[in-house]
């Protein structure tokens, strides 16, 4: 069942060039929100096309390429092995500098549990090897507690109502949908698989329903 959000609206834009630890740059405009719903301090990404202030942007362009990429610490900054957070978050800026769109930044750590639970969860899928999913359940939480409401309503401040979504994650794209997102397409990002990340990805493909092409066992 769709049900529009409250609405929100944008609060500060200002641009913010971008440079990653690779080399690679883009320009951006990074846009604040006011009337979330969960006051959380979410950021918009305006990036190629999308990259000029708001009033001058042209409504009728193509339609734009949209990652809600939920904070990871500890792999967006820290680079760590144990998720894909950090590659699929570069990949996702130069794909989306390339298209024109929106990547929205979402701090929703742990998938929603926050970064100290997130870390006793390691440190409990170290101690009993439990998967990620199974370890969030021990510790009270629910498998994914992440919720995509406000990421529609900064799509709506922003104007966007139809988007292609880059994700691998189908409740991204039914979660938005319930709330008045046209999903026209859902495009799969790369599978950034290491050593340290196979179960980590293997338990999101299977007990997540994510689109993943993940190499078989030997």
């Amino acid at each position: 069942m769709q049900q529009r959000p409250p609405t929100a609206t944008i609060r500060t834009q200002v641009a913010l060039p971008l440079r990653f630890a690779d080399g690679y740059a883009s320009d951006a405009q990074v846009f604040t929100f006011d009337g979330l719903v969960d006051d959380g301090e979410h950021l918009a990404f305006a990036l190629g096309d999308r990259a000029a202030p708001l009033q001058v942007v042209e409504r009728h362009r193509a339609v734009p390429l949209i990652r809600a990429h939920s904070e990871c610490l500890t792999g967006d900054v820290f680079g760590s092995l144990r998720c894909d957070c950090g590659p699929q978050l570069r990949e996702a800026v130069e794909r989306i500098a390339d298209a024109g769109g929106y990547l929205l930044y979402l701090r929703q750590e742990g998938r929603g549990i926050g970064l100290y639970s997130k870390l006793e969860a390691y440190a409990l899928q170290e101690d009993t090897g439990v998967d990620t999913y199974d370890a969030n359940l021990a510790l009270g939480h629910r498998e994914d507690e992440r919720d995509y409401v406000a990421a529609a309503q900064m799509l709506l401040a922003l104007g966007v109502s139809r988007v292609a979504l880059l994700s691998n994650n189908p409740d991204k794209a039914l979660q938005l949908s319930s709330c008045g997102i046209t999903v026209a397409a859902q495009v799969p990002t790369g599978v950034h698989v290491s050593a340290e990340n196979v179960r980590y990805l293997e338990a999101k493909a299977r007990r997540g329903g994510h689109k993943l092409d993940l190499p078989r066992p030997a």
